[in-house]
């Protein structure tokens, strides 16, 4: 029995917070029930898409269609119809004939990818429409936000760029002709930024089919060879009238753009930090901008169908999309517009790649999972932003934030625990969270204040407002999560430590009857090590739609990343600065665009390959290994597994060198479509291409869905003494022809792994080969999920699958 999950949005008015002064809009979301045993995709995929921004804050919308007033629903009719007449039109005629409504009743017409509309409809009417022949699912038009981690502290957005790290020679030296199209559906995009400059590019592409629509901002906004397409949607009839672009007011587009790719520009850095090269994954793509979020109403999943469908009509290659849903929020695909938009992009030969979410590290909190959907999480790249904290006797304690302090470099400023400068009537927990209420002015004014951060109550913003309101000259916060990932707090003083290196100057503030301290503004400081180390919020495996597809698929650089900003932000800037031209962010909002400019890289050099081809590069030729050539970890020291980084960290040089591919087929997700519950007559509607002569396999169950021919293995519900056999199919595309790959099995103690054959013997490039391998073990149940690897070699390339191997039902996370 599959018990389904239903939330409810309590729209709020919007909210200003005065984090690091940026809107933010907040919604919050009520479970009203839960517990889905995900037997099927049906009751298992995300309802609100988020983009994962500011992690602390995100869009809410305050207009979600509710109980029975007329809101926004939007009715799914799979594939994308034809014949004769506007599909508007047809569409307006099925309202009409079930509710005599007017025309203006439809807000979007959905005709290129897929087929359906949106419309303003009650409960009641919805329900009534959803009996239509030819409807396949109807459902409110969810609300997205702007994306937030578990931890209150303020981060900003996020997205990834290649900064000043030694250039890969492969991704650099790629054509700047190239004619890979990147579409982005975020926030919009600042046109002026350097990273856009169109400077030795060659002309539009011929089968470009977009328009560049900049509304009412057409005297300032325009496209070039770099930026060729743009677009902006909104719930209302006139939004030119509104005064709506696609120029991003927000910043975060701008940032994930030119992550995936932006121009290279020499001395970019935030104020002085992180100085170098920012580039963009794919320098030599060409952008198309989609701004399916705005301030007033959020990220709403009409207008990001909207974007799916003009991205398939305009011919983009990549869609990079930093959205998702929140953890533990499970719904049908039929109801997910981010799965229904990329099922069909998928259809069309497109790639879609998208954050795995900001709610780690619980386990089971990735979104996002649908198999063609391409899961990023994120992850540290080889560079710190160290603001260190000296104390009395010059004791040097490290620490990490983006500060501009003006305090002097010597420790004369007196320094005290939160918890020491309560009020007499007040909660030590909340006085040592310093809680402005709890907090005395007199025993803080003039001090550095050290701050635990462990109430969930409080932002660390929130903890400096308080500090400084009372004549506090600086903040040092104790939060082991946020240790790793370096917000900005301008010209204040503050600086972020672990537990472990709060204990040290709780030893010094106890032993001294005057301690005292002093915060240092901070430095990059490169070359760091370990790297990388999966981030504390990247959101983890297993899937909860099923423990038979490994999720997430890879990682990339997620935190503390240069890339370009809005040219107009004050509220960023620092205390008598310019606005910056470069930002510092983190979140699998930029794990996501460095993954889509990877995937445009190597569709340029491999036009032909398909979007499963592509993802099975990048994923079987990941690393597992860091810097310091030791496991990759996550960012508490722990041993990191598949469920944090998927196949690994994503290498630019080894993806642009493919041996052998999984091509995970058409017949592939109609089957798996088959395991998860659909019945035979819904799929023919989905799906545009199905074979004349395709049926449900008669064995269609959970537990098949580990034989879709996927680049990673994941086996559910696993019996040791029965053991279990899954299939694969790889493809020779190195262009040899004949060649021998040999496999090599890396398996957990207790596990048994048989590969059958042992060898692949291709005879000319294109071949497809087949193996299978066979999982058994004298332990059941396991005790616990255990992972390994199969890698397939031929001397030049290794071909690596992971693999994990759960004994815990696949009908529930």
């Amino acid at each position: 029995m599959v018990t389904a999950i239903t939330y409810r949005v309590l729209a709020l008015p919007l909210k200003y917070h005065h984090h690091r002064q940026h809107h933010h809009w907040v919604a919050y979301i009520d479970q009203i029930s839960s517990i889905a045993l995900c037997v099927d995709i049906i009751s298992a995929l995300v309802l609100f898409p988020v983009l994962f921004l500011f992690l602390g804050s995100f869009f809410g919308d305050a207009r979600a269609a509710q109980g029975s007033k007329n809101g926004v629903y939007i009715v799914y009719m799979g594939a994308a119809a034809s014949g004769k007449g506007s599909l508007r039109d047809d569409h307006a005629q099925l309202l009409a004939s079930m509710l005599k409504r007017k025309k203006n009743s439809i807000i979007r017409s959905y005709k290129n990818g897929f087929s359906g509309f949106a419309a303003r409809l009650s409960a009641e009417e919805a329900h009534a429409l959803s009996k239509k022949p030819g409807v396949v699912s109807i459902f409110p038009d969810p609300v997205l936000q702007l994306h937030t981690t578990r931890s209150w502290d303020f981060l900003k957005i996020q997205t990834d760029v290649l900064i000043d790290s030694v250039p890969s020679p492969s991704l650099n030296s790629q054509d700047q002709e190239s004619d890979t199209i990147i579409g982005i559906l975020d926030t919009g995009v600042w046109p002026e930024s350097e990273s856009f400059n169109d400077k030795d590019m060659g002309p539009i592409p011929t089968r470009w089919k977009g328009t560049c629509n900049a509304g009412n901002d057409n005297v300032s906004f325009s496209c070039n060879r770099k930026i060729i397409g743009a677009r902006f949607y909104d719930i209302e009839d006139d939004v030119v009238a509104k005064g709506q672009s696609p120029r991003d007011m927000v910043g975060h587009g701008t940032h994930v753009a030119s992550t995936a790719a932006g121009q290279a520009v020499q001395g970019a850095s935030y104020y002085g930090l992180a100085a170098g090269t920012a580039i963009g994954g794919s320098p030599g793509s060409r952008i198309a901008v989609y701004r399916v979020c705005s301030p007033e109403y959020g990220c709403t999943g009409s207008n990001i169908l909207a974007a799916f469908d003009d991205a398939i009509a305009d011919g983009v290659d990549v869609l990079s999309l930093s959205l998702g849903g929140s953890a533990g929020i499970v719904r049908p695909l039929t109801d997910d517009p981010i799965a229904l938009g990329a099922f069909h992009a998928v259809e069309h030969g497109i790639t879609v790649v998208c954050s795995a979410g900001n709610d780690g590290p619980s386990s089971g909190s990735v979104v996002n999972f649908a198999p063609w959907i391409f899961t990023v999480a994120a992850s540290t790249i080889d560079r710190d932003f160290e603001s260190d904290i000296v104390l009395g006797g010059n004791k040097v304690i490290k620490g990490e934030s983006i500060n501009f302090s003006n305090l002097q470099k010597s420790p004369v400023y007196p320094l005290i625990y939160a918890k020491s400068a309560k009020k007499d009537d007040a909660n030590e927990n909340a006085a040592r969270n310093c809680d402005l209420d709890s907090l005395a002015g007199a025993l803080v004014k003039g001090k550095i204040v050290l701050c635990d951060n462990d109430d969930d109550m409080g932002s660390v913003v929130d903890k400096k407002d308080g500090v400084k309101s009372l004549g506090g000259v600086g903040v040092i916060v104790i939060d082991d999560q946020s240790r790793a990932v370096a917000s900005s707090y301008g010209t204040f003083p503050l600086t972020v430590i672990s537990s472990k290196e709060a204990a040290e100057i709780l030893a010094y503030i106890n032993s001294k009857r005057n301690p005292v301290a002093t915060i240092l503004p901070t430095v990059s400081v490169t070359k760091y090590k370990p790297a990388p180390a999966i981030a504390y919020f990247s959101a983890r495996g297993p899937s909860p739609l099923t423990r038979n597809i490994l999720k997430p698929d890879i990682t990339a650089p997620g935190v503390n990343i240069l890339a370009a900003w809005m040219g107009n932000d004050t509220g960023e800037a620092p205390e008598g600065k310019e606005p910056p031209l470069f930002n510092v962010i983190s979140g699998t909002s930029m794990s996501c665009p460095h993954i889509s400019g990877v995937v445009a890289a190597i569709k340029h050099q491999n036009p032909t390959f398909s979007p499963s081809e592509i993802k099975s590069v990048v994923m079987t030729t990941a690393t597992q290994t860091n810097n310091l050539r030791a496991p990759i970890t996550t960012n508490s020291g722990a041993a990191a597994t598949p469920y944090d980084f998927g196949a690994g960290e994503v290498s630019t040089t080894a993806s642009l060198q493919p041996g052998l591919v999984y091509e995970t087929t058409t017949l592939d997700y109609l089957n798996f479509l088959c395991y998860c519950g659909y019945d035979l007559s819904k799929i023919k509607m989905i799906a545009t291409t199905i074979p004349k002569d395709f049926a449900c396999p008669k064995d269609s169950g959970v537990d098949s869905i580990s034989n879709i021919n996927y680049p990673s293995i994941a086996v559910s519900s696993f019996d040791g003494k029965e053991g279990r056999t899954i299939s694969r199919t790889v493809t020779n595309v190195a262009g040899n022809n004949e060649t021998i790959y040999t496999v090599a099995v890396d398996a957990p103690q207790g596990l048994n792994v048989k590969v059958i054959p042992e060898e692949l013997q291709f005879t000319k490039s294109g071949q497809k080969l087949s193996y299978q391998v066979t999982f058994t073990s004298a332990l059941s149940p396991l005790k616990e999920d255990v992972f390994g690897s199969i890698t397939w070699s031929n001397g030049k390339y290794k071909v690596r699958s992971l693999f994990v191997v759960s004994s815990k039902s696949s009908k529930s996370y």
